[in-house]
């Protein structure tokens, strides 16, 4: 057995004096800690003292590593947590790879039924507030106290155009999607946050009770519900987008897990939360692609966002092509102009007309969301739900203008 040298031992020694622990030491040296240990050891045994000492800057240096080292650990560590871990451990979720259900999938036993109905849900922006007088007098205001009277009208007016409007109303339920911006954020844009009526948080508790009460409305007419979900653009926690953890660091996907952990034991409603800024589904045989569409960017003249969108479209119909996931129908939200086309539903907002629409110039468009009817012959029947009666309107007259 090799014996260590005198050099060997009062490096072990310096070591363990200037790191504190044979641990620190052995992780700064590369050293074995016992091996570390036995020389120091030994070296004490021989009378062999420290040969140096640290300075206050070597003390500063290796504080302020160990310090970085820990906050990078952390880091990681957050980055680290799968969805899996987030459903299982903090959200409590059981159903962590929810099946379609099989009302959604199954060939219906008549094809005398009108199909199964979906209502949009996407760009509500809660905690915004839009003031008339500063989108030119335009007949549109927006707080809170709005949004959640919208959102129940939104609510019952889709189910009176579905059974009031529509022969032989008989469904096996209803497709919420939901398709994010549904806060107005909280570090995007400057003017957001110095102007949004509550904190992103308070926000998340008080959209959470508007969308059980939504929920719970659809549950007493449908029976069943199936919610396929995507996160927006506003509600990310980040000023800048990321692609990766995207939906992990959104008040949108918040705002899902919360809803599904509330309804976790409901056999009735079925979460479908993408990992991904795209989610794919189907009615029947008809495949339906839910993105926000914050992807898509520019405009195109006179024909506004069309032009994007459509480009936007072929790519990801190219795209799913190539890896074996083709879609027929792309429904995304984030232009807040409903346009409803034969393979391509955009939908439009609960906020309505605002501050940036109107000093763009973007053409006025009432508060409203998307509906449309699905049968095994693909969409039949598309709709704008409109989200304010027309007698809530209040008239209006020309400011300066003499009678």
């Amino acid at each position: 057995m090799a014996t260590d040298s005198e050099k060997d031992l009062q490096e072990a020694i310096n070591l363990i004096h200037l790191y504190g622990t044979s641990y620190r030491a052995s992780k700064a040296s590369g050293i074995p800690e016992t091996t570390l240990r036995n020389r120091n050891d030994n070296g004490r045994k021989k009378g062999l003292k420290p040969s140096v000492e640290p300075t206050e800057t070597e003390v500063a240096q290796l504080r302020r590593q160990v310090r970085d080292l820990k906050t990078d650990l952390r880091n990681i560590e957050v980055e680290q947590v799968d969805a899996v871990t987030i459903k299982k451990t903090i959200l409590k979720l059981t159903n962590l790879s929810p099946s379609p259900p099989d009302w959604l999938i199954a060939p219906p036993k008549k094809n005398t039924l009108p199909g199964v109905p979906t209502l949009f849900f996407s760009d509500w922006h809660f905690s915004e507030i839009v003031v008339p007088e500063q989108v030119g007098g335009a007949d549109n205001a927006y707080n809170i106290k709005i949004c959640k009277k919208r959102a129940r009208t939104t609510v019952s007016s889709a189910v009176d155009l579905l059974f009031n409007h529509v022969v032989n109303p008989k469904y096996p339920g209803i497709v919420l999607a939901l398709g994010g911006d549904m806060f107005s954020g909280d570090d995007l844009h400057e003017e957001i946050t110095e102007t949004n009526e509550t904190p992103i948080l308070m926000a998340v508790v008080q959209m959470l009770d508007v969308m059980i009460w939504c929920l719970d409305a659809l549950l007493d007419k449908f029976n069943n519900i199936f919610l396929p979900c995507v996160v927006g653009n506003h509600g990310r926690k980040t000023r800048k987008p990321r692609n990766k953890y995207r939906v992990f660091t959104n008040f949108d996907w918040m705002l899902y897990r919360l809803l599904e952990r509330h309804y976790d034991k409901d056999k009735r409603v079925t979460f479908y939360i993408s990992d991904s800024s795209d989610t794919l589904y189907r009615i029947y045989d008809h495949r339906f692609l839910l993105t926000h569409g914050d992807q898509f960017f520019g405009g195109d003249g006179v024909i506004g966002p069309l032009g994007p969108i459509i480009r936007g479209d072929y790519r990801k119909r190219a795209r799913n092509n190539q890896i074996d996931m083709e879609y027929d129908t792309m429904i995304m939200g984030h232009w807040h102009q409903l346009i409803q086309m034969s393979k391509i539903i955009v939908n439009g907002s609960l906020k309505g007309y605002d501050e940036y629409a109107y000093q763009k110039n973007l053409p006025f468009e009432k508060p409203q969301q998307a509906l449309f009817l699905t049968t095994e012959k693909g969409i039949t029947i598309s709709m704008p739900v409109f989200a304010e009666h027309s007698n809530e309107k209040s008239s209006k007259e020309w400011v300066g203008v003499r009678k």
